[in-house]
């Protein structure tokens, strides 16, 4: 007797199908488990048999049993296929009559207790969309995952919480509604600082602003409490809200990654990722036996901000360089290729180089072809004590006051790149450059003298004009104009040869 139901794996930050085989002809009542599963796969056996058997159900006999997860050069992991494992187990039994044309639309995912109630799992969001790509109908989830997956529409997702509410369904003993989606979304941080309480910096706020604006690569150098890090938090704040589809893709990196706060299954704040000058190159970029999403796309649509640039060890600091060009990272391992998505805002910060010691001879460790995607430098000079102790400005400009500026220069990018894949100016590559943003005599003459002074790489030169750009979006001007460029240069005399 043979029977077979549909899972998924994740793959990345997407979801590949698993064709769960089971095939029990006569004979010594072995199970086995076939198909390139990890350890929590092959320990499904013993978790199958004890929930069975609390749920009342008996484990098939006199059959020896093989599970076949398809396709079966795909390593597959975790205990994401014991319900659909426990459910085929039924039907070879006999407990579960279904019909097969049914059971080819829908798809199955869950973890089973002893007691046979059903536990979360990773990567249900990535799982709906697959389905709905694939035009399966209906999934099964846990209950605690039924919101996440019923962020996807077009699809049926239902809830269960216990094998036996699976089978009542299945046999149509039971009626079980469909799980709707929740209204509210969770932020990842609930606060964040307001640039009016940012006092002085107004040359860095300038500068953040148009890092948001066009979403472009930052580096503060400054002394030690100077603000850096506050301005780095008060940058969330004026980014543009995240559109639907962004926001499914960086839940689908939370969900796969098991980040996903309890509460609401939507993250709808762009994420602010901290990490410290310890962190290691895998923790980073992503990794492991089975590869995971690294801090880069945790900082997906989002922001990645890297204190004490200079602290990193080198070869911390190159594994960024190709993120920040593809936008994509890619990790390569014996049994294949993952690759995760990382477009986010860089902003670090690091102390002043100095004649004076360390921070010289740490500034050996940035190299150039990184400094060159960092596409604004500004120093951060320390707040007067005056300033401090005394009160707000009442002219002091707000966070949403910036934002609207923001949102009016994202809406020329909007109205530049329709019928592209691009969104802000900080993604156009040398076509796009080319097409979109034509200089004049005086600006091409400025910036061919800049360029010579300056030493400016050919990467370099590209960024400064998608600065400019930015600035005159900022601006409201529909060419780059001389005042922009020229303001877009500023930001790269600071940027010292290490």
């Amino acid at each position: 007797m043979l029977t077979q139901l549909t899972s998924f794996a994740t793959h990345g930050v997407g979801a590949q199908k698993v064709n769960v085989e089971i095939g029990a002809p006569p004979g010594d009542g072995k199970m086995f488990i076939v198909g390139l599963g990890d350890t929590a796969v092959k320990e499904s056996e013993q978790r199958v048999r004890i929930a069975l058997r609390t749920s009342g159900y008996r484990f098939p006999t006199g059959r020896r049993i093989t599970v076949n997860l398809a396709p079966a050069s795909f390593r597959k992991a975790g205990p994401r296929y014991d319900l659909p494992i426990a459910l085929g187990l039924l039907i070879i039994r006999g407990a579960l009559e279904i019909d097969p044309d049914r059971l080819k639309e829908i798809a199955f995912l869950g973890e089973l207790a002893l007691d046979g109630s059903v536990r979360h799992v990773t990567g249900v969001l990535s799982a709906a969309v697959a389905c709905r790509e694939m035009g399966i109908r209906t999934i099964v989830v846990p209950v605690m995952d039924g919101a996440e997956a019923a962020l996807i529409p077009g699809i049926e997702v239902i809830g269960v919480s216990h094998l036996s509410e699976v089978v009542s369904i299945l046999a149509g003993e039971t009626e079980c509604p469909s799980v709707r989606p929740m209204k509210e979304a969770k932020a990842l941080e609930e606060h964040y600082a307001d640039f009016a309480d940012v006092r002085g910096q107004q040359a860095a706020k300038r500068a953040l602003e148009i890092a948001a604006a066009g979403g472009h690569n930052v580096l503060m150098s400054g002394a030690p409490g100077a603000g850096k890090t506050l301005l780095a938090r008060a940058l969330r704040g004026i980014l543009p809200p995240m559109t639907t589809e962004e926001a499914i893709d960086v839940t689908q990196i939370y969900s796969v990654a098991n980040l996903l706060p309890e509460d609401s299954p939507l993250i709808s704040e762009r994420p602010f990722r901290i990490v410290h000058h310890t962190a290691s190159a895998v923790s980073i970029v992503g990794g492991g036996q089975t590869p995971g999403p690294g801090e880069i796309s945790l900082a997906h649509r989002g922001i990645l901000f890297l204190d004490e640039l200079a602290e990193f060890p080198a070869q911390v600091l190159e594994v960024l360089r190709q993120p920040l060009e593809d936008r994509t990272i890619t990790i390569t391992r014996a049994q294949g290729s993952v690759t995760f998505p990382a477009d986010f805002t860089l902003v670090a910060s690091m102390n002043p180089p100095t004649a004076t010691g360390g921070p010289v001879r740490k500034m050996s460790r940035i190299s150039r072809p990184l400094l060159d995607r960092i596409d604004l430098t500004i120093g951060v000079d320390p707040v007067e004590i005056a300033d401090l102790q005394g009160t707000r400005p009442k002219n002091a400009e707000t966070s949403e006051a910036i934002r609207k500026r923001i949102l009016a220069a994202r809406g020329w990018q909007r109205k530049r790149f329709e019928g592209t894949k691009l969104v802000t100016n900080a993604a156009m590559d040398v076509r796009h450059i080319d097409a979109m943003c034509p200089l004049d005599k005086a600006c091409s003459e400025l910036l061919r003298k800049a360029a010579e002074k300056l030493g400016l790489s050919a990467r370099a030169y590209h960024r400064t004009i998608k600065v400019a750009r930015t600035i005159g979006d900022l601006a409201g001007a529909e060419r780059i104009e001389v005042s922009h460029l020229a303001e877009a240069l500023q930001y790269r005399q600071n940027i010292e040869e290490p």
